[in-house]
């Protein structure tokens, strides 16, 4: 498995990272633990989960328990040391957990040492705020989103007051590096400039959505991943699974995704079937695994640090892990631009 800078901080991540959210509801803790072995195996370094885990669905009985199933891991196994292991802070509305306060200097102590805990390690490698105080287009917000309301003063204030926090943990040993998800291009360049204005602690890198079928990041966010070494970690790489072609004909397999989340978090949508039937087709052409062309694809992107991808089963995993030896050729690339152009944004 091949591995990327993770930013400026001089670790070095497998460019397909192991997710977690279903450790918890969907996964047993075992099936978790046998998730990261095989990852480990297969030379994956990187494991991604957040203090709200696991999702589908969220409850108060649930939330920590996928970061309970890591740290139940990291002692039993004792290759802790193997492993980037990236979490993240939740923020205002997450009612679950602070009672949804939101980001600030106060909470991310209280957040650290509760991840710690339930993790059973002495640091995290990469800590991340899991979306902004003044909200976020991801999620389809942005076909209405409005930052007309914001107040910009009170941003850069929470902004500075927290990369101050962090700074504290990164003195404490707790913390290695910084990253955000679901950000804006604005945002992420405010944090960089505070952080080299004050030297505090720098960001590594962006979690956003990103795949064939959601491709919000490819103007602006693309232009300074690239130009300021904050490398993208696409979560939903296969679009909930869409890209798997299972939900194709009106099947709803039982056990997955969209049969406990009907609507797949706004992705269900008539386009959204066409646009997947023409990646399919581009994937037959060329005798490829849809999968590992969904994929393969993220990764020719030049600002893409790692793509976050999740399974439900070990052989959902073992298919994936097969991406990472996939190299699309040009015409492939060239099938994918039309495909795209015929179907953009179907969600």
């Amino acid at each position: 498995m091949k591995t990327r800078p993770l930013g400026r901080t001089g670790m070095m991540v497998s460019e397909l990272c192991l997710g977690s959210m279903t450790w918890g509801t969907q996964n047993t803790s075992d099936e978790g633990h046998a998730q990261i072995d095989m990852a480990l195996d297969h030379g994956i370094n990187f494991v991604d989960t957040a203090e709200m885990y696991p999702v589908n669905p969220i409850s108060a009985e649930t939330v920590g328990r996928t970061e309970e199933i890591i740290g139940e891991w990291n002692a039993r196994s004792g290759r802790r040391a193997e492993v980037i292991l990236a979490t993240k802070h939740s923020g205002a509305g997450m009612n679950h957990v602070r009672d949804g306060a939101a980001i600030s200097s106060a909470s991310v102590p209280e957040a650290v040492e509760g991840s710690l805990k339930r993790l059973q390690t002495d640091y995290i490698d990469l800590y991340q705020f899991h979306w902004p105080n003044r909200g976020s287009y991801m999620f389809r917000q942005n076909w209405r989103y409005d930052p007309s309301k914001q107040d910009r003063a009170e941003t850069l204030a929470h902004m500075e007051d927290t990369l101050g926090a962090l700074q504290r943990e990164v003195e404490r040993g707790t913390i290695r590096a910084f990253g955000l998800s679901n950000e804006s291009a604005w945002g992420t360049a405010q944090w960089l400039r505070l952080s080299e204005d004050k030297g505090l602690p720098r960001v590594a890198s962006i979690q956003n959505e990103y795949s064939l079928m959601c491709r919000l990041y490819d103007t602006d966010l693309a232009e300074l991943s690239v130009n300021e070494e904050v490398g993208l970690l696409a979560f939903s790489p296969l679009a909930a699974g869409f890209l798997t072609g299972k939900y194709q004909g009106g099947a709803v397999p039982e056990g997955s995704r969209m049969s406990l989340v009907s609507n797949l978090g706004g992705r269900r949508t008539d386009r959204a079937f066409a646009a997947v039937d023409a990646y399919l087709g581009v994937a037959e052409k060329h005798g490829l695994d849809p999968v590992h062309l969904a994929l393969a694809w993220c990764l020719t992107r030049p600002f893409m640090c790692s793509a976050i991808f999740g399974a439900t089963d070990l052989a959902q995993l073992e298919r994936a892990l097969g991406a990472g030896d996939v190299t699309l050729s040009d015409e492939v690339l060239r099938d994918i631009d039309a495909a795209h152009r015929a179907h953009p944004m179907p969600y």
